[in-house]
């Protein structure tokens, strides 16, 4: 996947790159990682609204497969890069809980209460240990980030956090509690994040790196188109281990680290085409996290009502009206009037909860989700 921000956080000195744009103030915010998280936000949108017609339609699988392949990973990716100074000193703590914990226990109640409005389920049980739907970004966010001062000490915290996906992978019985199959089996693209500095996104914003990209993502959609028939996309969501895919449970050992390096390699392709300049969208890159907290209401409606029943949509041109539709929606849900509504649940204040230390909670790079996924700048 994606969490609050109204300020993004202090951009580290990259070294000077030939054809670089002027440095920028510290306090200023990079256009390149608003950019970043509005277009992750919007294939997060997409990817949802396009699972219904992959059931007819090879186009849309292969579109499908190939967004799920990495748009997760980068939301992991880029919420660990600005998790780096995440340090449990009390602003930062404060931060997490209003940032991360107060909007999951809110939207997990509120999905909770909308499934039973929409079944007609009131049984239906209320688990703050079993996140619903979208909602388990979050509370991995919350274990991701507060584990951050470990991963920092190591000598080699992505190997680690890779053999800890590796072994959960391979593990049916791990439980379902916390998400921690998703939890843990994410975590090496967050630590990764926690290791990357400024000069690697301007590496890979490079011309050479840029054309190379264009290859790569086209020979993966490619790929995609081929194995539309037969590949489960399931082996992305990471919901639980291999066995639940019909192989023995090693095989996770193997596809750990290859769906692994797919995912690094596609997330790669994606920001080194993210536009580095100011455009349209960069303001909206401020209010990922109110897209990716609201629009599941949305998603989970079009399945409760059958939205996908008219004909028409499973049609190239439907196809596309679908698409605009998860783009103009979720551009919608980022805009400042609906940050203006919902800024009390999604990123309150809440000075009178906290005894005063003499400074403001910070609000520096550790200010991730997806926001959408909440991440950043």
């Amino acid at each position: 996947m994606s969490a609050h921000v109204a300020q993004h956080p202090p951009t580290l000195t990259a070294p000077p790159v030939r054809g670089a744009p002027p440095a920028r103030s510290p306090t200023s915010r990079d256009p390149y990682f608003d950019n970043a998280k509005y277009l992750t936000i919007v294939l997060v949108a997409c990817g949802h609204a396009w699972e219904p017609l992959t059931y007819g339609s090879r186009a849309a699988t292969a579109l499908y497969l190939t967004v799920y392949a990495f748009h997760m990973p980068a939301f992991a990716l880029v919420s660990g890069y600005f998790s780096r100074s995440f340090d449990m000193a009390p602003g930062r703590l404060r931060r997490l809980l209003t940032g991360v914990v107060l909007p999951y226990v809110v939207f997990e109640t509120a999905y909770t209460l909308f499934y039973r409005w929409a079944q007609d389920d009131w049984a239906y049980p209320l688990s703050l240990l079993d996140p619903w739907y979208v909602m388990w970004f979050l509370l991995a966010l919350f274990i991701w980030r507060i584990t951050t001062p470990i991963w920092l000490a190591l000598r080699y915290p992505v190997p680690v956090a890779l053999g800890l996906a590796a072994l959960a992978s391979v593990s049916p019985d791990l439980g379902g509690d916390v998400s921690i199959q998703r939890t843990l089996q994410f975590l090496p693209f967050f630590v990764l994040g926690l290791t990357l500095r400024a000069e690697h996104f301007e590496w890979l914003r490079t011309r050479r790196v840029r054309l190379c990209a264009l290859p790569a993502g086209v020979g993966a959609l490619v790929a995609a188109y081929w194995v539309a028939p037969w590949f489960d996309a399931a082996w992305f969501y990471h919901r639980g281990a291999v066995t639940g895919q019909g192989v023995s449970r090693w095989v996770g050992l193997v596809t750990t680290p290859a769906l692994f390096c797919l995912a690094l390699l596609l997330t790669a392709c994606f920001l080194a085409w993210v536009p580095k300049r100011r455009t349209w969208f960069t303001a909206l890159g401020a209010g990922t996290m109110y897209g990716y907290l609201l629009h599941g209401f949305v998603i989970k409606s079009s399945r409760f009502w059958d939205w996908y029943a008219p004909a028409w949509l499973h049609t190239p041109l439907g196809e596309l009206a679908v698409t605009a539709m998860a783009v103009g929606g979720i551009t919608l849900l980022c805009s400042p009037p609906v940050r203006a509504v919902f800024r009390c649940v999604v990123e309150p204040r809440m000075e009178w909860a906290f005894r005063s230390h003499g400074t403001r909670a910070p609000r520096g790079p550790d200010k991730a989700v997806p926001q959408e996924t909440a991440q950043p700048r």
